[in-house]
């Protein structure tokens, strides 16, 4: 990979020593590449490789200028000549989507966990007013400000990767309508603030217990609403109506440290952009889910249609709609009646709205017909090789079976070392199925390889997907699907 050798280049340069490892760190969803990378000292940092070097340049130069107005982000080391590599701060392995899992997962968070949240939300407005205090967008932003095209983009997005994908019918006209009286809302608010445009728990790193944040690259001029309703509402957080009034009203106090502020006309907005902001993620579940075909997305469309239609209730935030209907930007009802009465109708979905659950995919295979690919879009997950151990399929007697057969697998278990290999392997899986599970995951993909895919990678398959039904798929508190394949004998 050409791009880590140019961070191994750059981290020369910044240490004056090669790292003494390098591990892959799981990505999000964009094209950039993370490593950490650590020095003979034990010293961490993370290297990014990056295919557009114009996204990197707004990543460095936002990073400059929110630190200087005391915004914890990370800190850049060194940035290559040609913006492809550079090399920040490791912040660490917790984000705050980790540490609130818990309440996440049951609906209910602890104060712990509530207080985290409140503390990551308090800098809002230090990132919105103080972000765009002599800031250049034109020089350090390469995304559009939020205007009407921009919007237009969002819009099109729903309509065409949701409304369509999944099926239901609408009318064109009246629905073109709606989208420009609510792009028409939406511009009545001020947008001249930093919009941080990614603002999820998932992109706040946690530090000594403090917030840090990352990946604002996309960030551009725009509302300061719309990073407030990202956050609070995002689809599957589930925070509740309680603790998303303390999130707002925690909001407000710091904003009015450095602006006056009208708490119902600002909830009045709020409103609308939240709304906005739902047809955007029901886009992407759409396209990622509905065309995609992957499970996460799928299963998320049922909670972000009920967050809209939750958000059509009577009141929001503690304050009544109909009051809400008074202030300028907050008609949302009157802006889009048509397409409002179209999300509220009864939608099914039947197979994403199943019980969530942990799938794992254990597979055999041949080295000689190559290493099986995770398709399910995740990108991880192991593979074993079991040609370390001796093969059974170089003796007559056992030429004809496979690795589900008597013989075999007692010539595994008492001739070889396949035993203390296994035993290690279950260890390693153990440790991902718990922690996949409390963190919502959705799939885990395990292969074992040998030779020619028959013997020695069918018996450690077939052990495996043995050893998690017996240790968790058999207690009802662990929700995981196993599936069990067998590539090269068609299976």
């Amino acid at each position: 990979m050409d791009g880590l050798n140019d961070l191994e280049v750059l981290f020369r340069h910044l240490r004056g020593k090669s790292p003494d490892r390098v591990e892959k760190i799981t990505g999000s969803g964009s094209n950039r590449k993370y490593f950490r990378m650590i020095d003979c000292s034990g010293k961490a940092f993370v290297g990014v490789i990056g295919e557009d070097p114009a996204e990197n340049r707004a990543f460095v130069g936002i990073a400059s200028h929110l630190s200087s107005k005391r915004i914890p982000v990370p800190e850049v080391m060194a940035v290559s000549d040609d913006y492809k590599v550079y090399i920040q701060e490791d912040l660490g392995r917790t984000s705050l989507y980790d540490a609130v899992a818990s309440g996440r997962k049951t609906g209910e968070y602890s104060e712990t966990e509530a207080a985290l949240l409140e503390k990551a939300v308090r800098y809002l407005p230090a990132i919105a007013v103080m972000g765009a205090d002599g800031f250049d967008f034109g020089r350090h932003c390469f995304s559009r400000p939020f205007d009407r095209r921009s919007v237009y983009y969002d819009l099109n997005y729903f309509k065409y990767c949701f409304l369509k994908l999944e099926g239901i019918p609408f009318d064109e006209d009246r629905l073109e309508d709606d989208f420009g009286r609510l792009s028409a809302l939406l511009l009545s608010s001020r947008c001249d603030y930093f919009m941080y445009r990614d603002f999820q728990s998932r992109n706040v790193m946690l530090k000594a217990g403090e917030p840090y944040f990352i990946d604002f690259q996309g960030a551009r001029r725009g509302p300061a609403e719309y990073d407030l309703a990202s956050f609070v509402w995002q689809a599957r957080a589930s925070y509740g109506n309680e603790l998303r009034k303390r999130l707002v009203n925690a909001y407000l106090e710091e904003m009015s440290r450095y602006e006056e502020v009208d708490r119902e006309c600002f909830a009045a907005r709020l409103r609308t952009f939240v709304f906005f902001r739902m047809l955007q993620v029901l886009g992407a579940y759409g396209y990622r889910g509905l065309y995609e075909r992957k499970e996460h997305f799928l299963q998320s469309i049922p909670f972000a249609l009920e967050n809209v239609r939750t958000l059509l209730d009577d009141s929001f935030s503690g304050y009544p709609v109909s009051s809400l209907r008074q202030h300028e930007g907050g008609d949302l009802e009157g802006a889009v009646p048509y397409l409002a009465g179209l999300l509220c109708r009864k939608v099914s979905f039947p197979d994403s709205a199943a019980p969530a659950c942990l799938e794992v995919e254990i597979t055999s295979f041949s080295y000689k017909n190559g290493v099986p690919q995770d398709k399910s879009g995740n990108g991880g997950g192991y593979v074993f090789d079991c040609r370390g151990i001796l093969n059974p399929g170089r003796y007559e007697e056992y030429a004809s079976l496979d690795g589900r057969d008597v013989p075999v697998a007692e010539f595994l278990e008492k001739k070889t070392r396949m035993p203390a290999f296994l035993e290690n392997v279950f260890s390693i899986v153990d440790m991902h199925v718990e922690n996949f599970l409390s963190r919502d995951f959705r799939h885990l993909f395990v292969a074992f390889g040998c030779t020619g895919g028959r013997h020695r990678s069918v018996y450690c398959a077939e052990k495996l997907a043995a050893h998690i039904a017996g240790k968790y798929v058999h207690d009802k508190k662990y929700p995981i699907k196993i599936l069990l394949k067998h590539r090269e004998m068609g299976e």
